[in-house]
């Protein structure tokens, strides 16, 4: 889909405000990885300036809801007292701006790592576990008589849902074969259904100084068990490195959980909240394979999704530390190519060896290109970073940290192969049962070898990842 153009946009808003419009100070939002987020400013025939955004989607996404539904979500949580953004207006076919809807802008942070390093929100840090609490409690005491149609989706609907997704992908991942197993075999009982945002979590917040000003991001809302959002708010990936803060990097468990019963959300079961962090691991893990594939297959070609498809391993370790009591120790593989990484196999080729020349091009981007640039490019700059930063590694340790993985897995399945063909094996296996026997009180042969092919692939992708 092609970018927004000002004129395209002016003639757009000016079927809704006092016409003519001025478009002014138009531009791509950094982040927004499943759809496209535009700012800019709308001055109406009063001189009235109107501080907007757009939404809209570059392509189909399965499992999210269409934009008119989001819209009319938005106006159902607003007339709640939901802190949300205004909507405007949906965009039409004339609009020639495909399918999305235009709201006002709200000012504040939504990047992570800014709202838990920097110093401006110190303040906001210390109350945003509660203000989270309170905002879900809102949010699942809307009446779903006044909601747009939505999904009723339980915990066993959605282990099916993400099992399909994970087939359609056709990539194996042994780590959420046991996953999915653990969280059919753990099932809650399912409660009357309520409004679920489906993406509560630090990153889809606008924070100020203050704290928390609004709930972005309901592309995923739902009706099911409210506790879902809280689960999903704890997960490990949405702490940005600071995990010993488990409400998104700034709070605790028990404030996130008081400020929610006390604004009127029901009594939460704390077997229930581990649940659903672990099963919002795995749902983000199979997210990131669906973003991943998205680039691959040409649908949108995008540096940031394909460099989600190796945050993969990050979700695996999260999974078998929840569900297997992996040591958080084991999860940080100190395995690092050399200062001038030197490709050793044979090779006509001179140097600078391929990973040389990868290495010389990673520090071109972080030195020079994200530091003169900002917004949407200094971000795509860093990711573009660590995009190489992990095929250097692959090239200089690909082999050695894979070797030992594929041997052991040979062993536990009793044949040769290649390394795909076993991984593809195991995950098999674990799903249809056939190597429960090798799962007794002693060791579990199983878990250890998934555990050694998680690790394996965090060395390349993240191998400082805690």
């Amino acid at each position: 889909m092609p970018d927004l153009a000002a004129p395209t946009v002016a003639a757009a808003t000016a079927r809704h405000l006092p016409g003519p419009v001025e478009v002014q100070d138009l531009r791509r939002l950094s982040g927004g990885a499943s759809r496209e987020t535009w700012s800019f400013d709308a001055v109406d025939a009063d001189g009235t300036r109107h501080q907007l955004v757009v939404r809209r989607d570059p392509g189909e996404w399965a499992g999210q809801l269409s934009r008119s539904t989001e819209f009319e979500l938005l106006r159902a949580a607003a007339d709640g007292g939901v802190a949300v953004p205004t909507t405007r207006f949906l965009l039409e076919p004339d609009d020639e701006m495909g399918s999305g809807f235009v709201m006002d802008r709200v000012e504040g942070e939504t990047i992570p790592r800014r709202i838990l390093r920097d110093d401006e929100y110190a303040t906001a840090r210390s109350r945003l576990a509660t203000q989270c609490g309170e905002q879900a409690a809102l949010i699942h005491a809307l009446p779903v008589a006044d909601l747009p149609t939505l999904a009723v989706l339980d915990a066993a609907a959605q282990i099916d849902q993400y099992r399909q997704v994970l087939d359609s992908l056709g990539e194996p991942h042994p780590a959420f074969e046991l996953g999915l197993r653990w969280l059919a075999e753990h099932a809650p009982e399912p409660v009357e259904p309520q409004l679920v945002h489906g993406d509560f979590r630090n990153g889809n917040l606008i924070v100020g100084p203050e704290g928390l000003r609004s709930v972005l991001d309901w592309e995923l809302a739902h009706l099911g068990d409210p506790v879902e959002d809280l689960g999903w708010c704890c997960v490990r990936s949405w702490r940005f490195g600071v995990v010993d803060h488990p409400v998104g990097g700034f709070g605790d468990v028990d404030d996130l959980v008081a400020a929610y019963v006390t604004a009127g959300g029901a009594p939460v079961d704390p077997d229930r909240l581990a649940y659903w962090e672990t099963f919002g691991t795995l749902k983000w893990g199979t997210i990131c394979g669906i973003q991943a594939f998205a680039h691959l297959s040409g649908a949108v070609r995008s540096v940031e999704l394909a460099t989600l498809g190796r945050r993969i391993a990050e979700t695996e370790w999260d999974l078998l530390r929840l569900i297997a009591g992996v040591p958080e120790a084991e999860a940080n593989p100190e395995t690092e190519p050399p200062a001038s990484p030197r490709q050793d196999r044979p090779t006509l080729q001179d140097r600078p060896s391929a990973a040389e020349l990868l290495e010389a091009v990673r520090e071109f981007l972080e030195h020079d290109v994200a530091t003169a640039t900002e917004g949407r490019t200094a971000f795509h700059a860093r990711v573009a970073v660590n995009a190489l930063g992990i095929v250097e590694r692959e090239l200089v340790l690909g082999p050695s940290v894979d070797a030992p993985v594929i041997e052991r897995l040979a062993r536990l399945l009793d044949r040769s192969g290649t390394a795909t063909e076993l991984v593809a094996d195991l995950a098999a296996r674990i799903r249809d049962g056939s190597l429960d026997n090798r799962r007794d009180e002693v060791g579990d042969e199983v878990v250890d070898t998934v555990r050694d092919l998680v690790r394996a692939k965090l060395a390349v992708a993240n191998p400082h990842y805690r």
